[in-house]
């Protein structure tokens, strides 16, 4: 579908992540395709006639007619825009739609060679200045910042791990726990999951930011503050008051299911299990498994509700795999001994699995962490 765009009338866009990423140019929308592989919580925004016919795949919208008109509709829906169009057009198009620093969006802008990021609006309170250090690493590119107090090169606490397209659980902290990281007080850092590469600054990390081994080793050290990246439900009456859960991409879910299965219990099974299991659902990178399910709606529609990676894997790479419990029944009709197991084994790369296999109503699930 291609939104047209029109004079005085709200865009009809589908937001679907924190930040938008626009382009009207060839060049402009290879950065901003490169950009979205590399921050994936983003939605990319160009016109239609630059189509390739892969955008449903890759969170694309299209558009025709002038640009201008589509920034009504992302300020009022994102955090941040990134526009990868010249810096005098930016701002004769959205001074307009400015109110207010408390409100206004973060607004960067990229050249269109991909060489320069500039934050452009809202730096401080808006977090552009975090989000340009966040684009131009994802880029390879220099962040131009132009105010003097974020030459401190500390964490972004609303962008940490946003590459890696980790989410927070609640912004409710942000803000608190902004001012202790700025502040240079006391802040624990407890990593159980995910990417291990998010410091982004070539200075060492300040002696205020202090890594744990354990949640319990952190609190007893009784820090102003915590950032605690973690796929585990946690109790946070355990935890100091001022913290930020961020949520790693870092379980992957392994299905098989009867032909025709519902997407409604496809879904209730997944976040029953994970309920069981203890882990959130916003740690889920992927759904895994075979060839022969590949068209199941209940599969796409899944996967497609909660933007996850939908990968399926051949009769020789699932028989690969160790399958702890091998059905014969399902072997002689598919011509694999299990589906959800070796799914999860193949796309994790972990022996572990958090949950080896659950057979529920017309499915079966299987659970991993990916390994990094």
């Amino acid at each position: 579908m291609v939104i047209e765009l029109q004079e005085d009338v709200l865009a009809p866009i589908e937001v679907k992540h924190q930040y938008a990423v626009v382009a009207i140019t060839k060049h402009g929308v290879d950065i901003a395709r490169r950009l979205h592989a590399n921050f994936p919580n983003t939605d990319v925004y160009y016109m239609s006639k630059f189509e390739r016919g892969d955008e449903r795949e890759h969170n694309v919208q299209l558009f025709k007619n002038s640009v201008r008109m589509l920034f009504p509709a992302l300020f009022k829906h994102y955090d941040g825009i990134i526009t990868i169009i010249s810096l005098g057009a930016v701002v004769r198009m959205i001074a307009p739609l400015l109110v207010d620093k408390k409100v206004d969006p973060a607004v960067v802008v990229i050249d269109d060679r991909g060489d320069n990021v500039i934050s452009m609006l809202s730096g401080h309170l808006g977090g552009a200045n975090a989000l340009t250090h966040t684009v131009a690493d994802a880029l390879g590119a220099n962040a131009v910042i132009t105010t003097a107090s974020d030459v401190q090169k500390t964490i972004p606490v609303d962008l940490f791990g946003a590459k890696f397209g980790w989410q927070w659980d609640s912004a409710e902290k942000l803000t608190p726990v902004s001012a202790a990281v700025v502040n240079e007080e006391h802040v624990a850092i407890v990593q159980e999951a995910g990417e291990k590469n998010w410091w982004m600054h070539d200075a060492p990390m300040p002696p205020s930011l202090v890594e744990y081994a354990s949640l319990e080793s952190a609190m007893a050290a009784k820090p102003d503050a915590a950032l605690i990246i973690s796929h585990r439900l946690l109790n946070e009456d355990d935890l100091v008051e001022n913290h930020v859960i961020y949520r790693p991409k870092s379980l992957v879910i392994g299905m098989g299911c009867n032909r025709g299965t519902l997407a409604e219990e496809v879904d209730a099974v997944i976040k029953e299990t994970l309920q069981e299991l203890g882990l959130s659902i916003k740690s889920v990178k992927a759904l895994v498994t075979f060839e022969l399910k590949r068209d199941e709606p209940c599969f796409h529609d899944i996967t497609s509700k909660y933007d996850w990676q939908f990968k399926w894997y051949t009769k020789d790479e699932l028989n690969s795999q160790l399958v702890t419990d091998p059905s014969d029944t399902v072997f002689k009709y598919t011509g694999v001994y299990g589906v959800s197991e070796p799914a999860v084994r193949l796309y994790s790369g972990n022996d572990e699995l958090l949950l080896v296999k659950k057979k529920s109503g017309n499915t079966t699930i299987s659970v991993a962490e990916i390994l990094f």
